[in-house]
Parts: structure tokens; sequence; C-alpha cells
């Protein structure tokens, strides 16, 4: 069901001895986009509009997903929000605060394995607590407990190339996870796998979130994807994109991909935001 672009309002919070500062910082979205445009200049002087006057709003807690044509900026609204990109005109916000640069409160999974091929599962996974300053002892302590979580308890002294490409995908989850981010963000992390895989990982994101109360962005063309993963998917228009619509996914959770696809609701929903995607795909 299409809704106003501005998220839900929460409820208040009950009374409590904290400070209204305390109640306002609790209530502030993870990520605002306030009409922001970004342009590139090439190197022969041509400007390109990625995005234009483009407002989203994430709340604390929320999965959200991303989907539109082709090229028409879904990444760049990442790379804005870990301060790889400055927008043009415009402001964007993470927790309240103008992004100034890389917040160690983001992780981020890439569509192609950021894992280090040199080292074994188990050093990969320890690699960001040890960065983080835990002694080596707590850092592969807590590398241990990551990689059971993703089942991959009996392949912990193997090297990425040893790995299929679905364990692989686990272990970039486990790396993320482990330092507790946030903020995640998720760049068309399972394009590459065969749907069987895809499907078990999908199921493998929703478990390791719930467990968790950061904010998620999914960047994604599959639309069913989206929907089966998100509370809300913001559509792009083509490029130069900007925000056409946003739907609330009002599927019950806990969901299972491998069952959800076939529910009624679940298919209206996507015959619906389809009907308003096609036609920037069709332009894009």
């Amino acid at each position: 069901m299409q809704e106003t672009l501005n998220p839900p309002v929460k409820p208040a919070a009950a009374p409590a001895s904290s400070s209204s500062t305390s109640a306002v910082t609790r209530d502030t979205p993870a990520i605002e986009f306030n009409n922001v445009s970004c342009r590139f200049i090439s190197p022969d002087g041509k400007a390109t509009v990625a995005l234009r006057e483009f407002s989203m709003s994430v709340a604390r807690g929320e999965f959200v997903a991303i989907v539109g044509p082709t090229g028409c900026g879904k990444s760049t609204t990442l790379s804005m929000i870990t301060g790889l990109l400055k927008p043009t005109t415009g402001s964007v916000r993470v927790m309240g605060q103008p992004v100034n640069g890389i917040d160690p409160r983001i992780g981020f999974v890439f569509q192609n394995d950021a894992v280090f091929p040199w080292r074994s599962v188990r050093d990969n996974v320890a690699a960001g607590p040890l960065f983080r300053g835990q002694s080596k002892t707590a850092a592969y302590a807590l590398a241990d407990q990551w990689i059971r979580k993703v089942g991959l308890d009996k392949f912990g002294d193997h090297y990425p190339h040893q790995l299929s490409g679905g364990m692989r995908k686990r272990v970039a989850l486990a790396q993320t996870f482990i330092n507790g981010p946030e903020i995640l963000l998720m760049d068309e992390p399972f394009s590459a796998l065969d749907m069987q895989t895809r499907t078990l990982m999908q199921d493998e994101l929703l478990q390791l979130w719930s467990s968790t109360s950061g904010s998620v962005v999914f960047v994604t063309h599959d639309l069913e994807e989206a929907i089966a993963l998100a509370d809300r998917v913001f559509v792009l228009t083509a490029r130069p994109a900007t925000l056409k619509s946003v739907y609330t996914i009002d599927l019950p959770r806990p969901r299972v991909m491998s069952e959800i696809r076939y529910e009624q609701r679940f298919i209206d929903i996507s015959r619906e935001i389809w009907n308003d995607l096609r036609d920037e795909v069709k332009i894009g």
C-alpha cells in the first residue's frame, strides 16, 4: 500500500526519568536525505545529475529497500550515507548529525566479496575487532561465535578460494555483523548467487538482522527480494533520480523467503509496485 514520503510517526514513549534530550535522540531517524541533488562532472566537462531533490528518512531498526531502473543512482545514495560522496545540494544526516567522513557505526556489504584472499575465514572475521583495538584473544573468541552463527564453524581454517559463493557471502555477513553496526548498507549483495543459495542467504540475513536493533538500507534490482525483506520499499525514478513512491510492506514477520513469495498479499504488493516501477524502467 502506497504511503506518504515521510516515515510514520512512532508512538510517544511512556514517561520516564530520562531527559527530553534522550527522547529526541531515540526518535531521531537513523538516516535522513533532505532535498539532495548529486552532480558528477566528467573529464570532458559534461555534467551528469545522478540524484535530483531526493528526500528519504529511515527509522532506527527499520529495514528499507531501494529499487529503480539501472543507473538511476541507487548505489549513489549508499555512497553519500558512508561519506564517500558529498551531495551537490541538500543534506545527508546519520543519527541526527551531518555526514562527515567514514562513520564506524556503519557496515557495508558489497556485491562482490570483500574478503582477504590470503586470510582464513577466522582471520577474515576477526579483522574488524582487531582493527578496532580489541585484544587478539577477545577478537578471535568473538570471531568464533560469529562463524558459528553463520554456519561455518567447520570452515574456520579454510581460505576464500576453498569456499562456495554462498559460503563466502556468509563470511562477509559475519565480517560485518561482528562489528555491531547501527546501520547496515547492502548493495545487491546476493545478485551473483544462484536462486537456491540466494534464498538461503536472504533467510540468513533476516535472522541476523532480527537479533540486532540496526537499520538496513538494501539496494536491489530484484523487486521480489525487496518486498520479501523490507519494511518499506522506496521506488526511484529514472535518472536523474528522485523519490517517486514509498510502499509499506505489511507482511508479518518472521518471514520465510521460500514461502512468502506464494502468499496472495505478496503477489498483490508485487503487482502494485511493478505497475509503478515499470514506466521508470522503460524510460531508463
